[in-house]
């Protein structure tokens, strides 16, 4: 998802204001509530992103939705936004904090995918050395994908490791291919 230069400053903005507060994971909370009020609404996101809705009626319908939700600090917030018209990147403000936190939390976000479900075992394993290699707190996301055949592929950040006896077929026929050429 591509996030703006803004909603990065916002995100940042916000983050430090968390930390001067000492309530960077009760804001961490409300931005997620936020986003995922948003989300679950077109109505909502139609609302808040249209430039023809003006600041106050922005503001009332936040603060009617989210006030007694969220904290004050968070409520303020949403009151800058919509004063200097920037409500509608409330999705992107509220990716870009999440990142921000995972980085000031020491927590990376890793995807695993397996061609089969992994049992507890396996996942705890798994994560106790996905820990290790990256020194960070794991945030690990599991799914499935039968085509893998057997094995994992993992995902950090721009990275994928694919173990997968898909990954490691397509590797040795491109050997064989390229053998038979010479």
């Amino acid at each position: 998802m591509f996030i703006t230069k803004a909603a990065r400053r916002y995100a940042t903005a916000l983050l430090e204001i968390g930390k001067e507060l000492d309530q960077v994971e009760e804001i961490l909370d409300d931005i997620k509530l936020i986003d995922n009020t948003i989300e679950g609404s077109k109505e909502l996101t139609m609302f808040i992103s249209s430039p023809i809705i003006k600041y106050d009626d922005k503001k009332a319908a936040l603060d009617e939705i989210f006030t007694s939700r969220v904290s004050e600090v968070t409520g303020k917030f949403l009151t800058l936004l919509a004063r200097k018209g920037r409500a509608n990147l409330l999705h992107q403000i509220a990716k870009a904090f999440v990142d921000k936190y995972n980085d000031y939390a020491g927590i990376i976000k890793i995807e695993v995918l397996s061609a089969k479900e992994l049992n507890d075992d396996q996942v705890q394993s798994l994560q106790k050395a996905l820990e290790k290699r990256t020194n960070k707190k794991v945030d690990m996301s599991l799914s499935q994908d039968a085509s893998l055949k057997g094995g994992i592929a993992v995902r950090i950040d721009d990275t994928v490791i694919d173990g997968s006896v898909k990954h490691k077929l397509v590797e040795l026929e491109q050997k064989l291919l390229s053998t038979a050429i010479e």
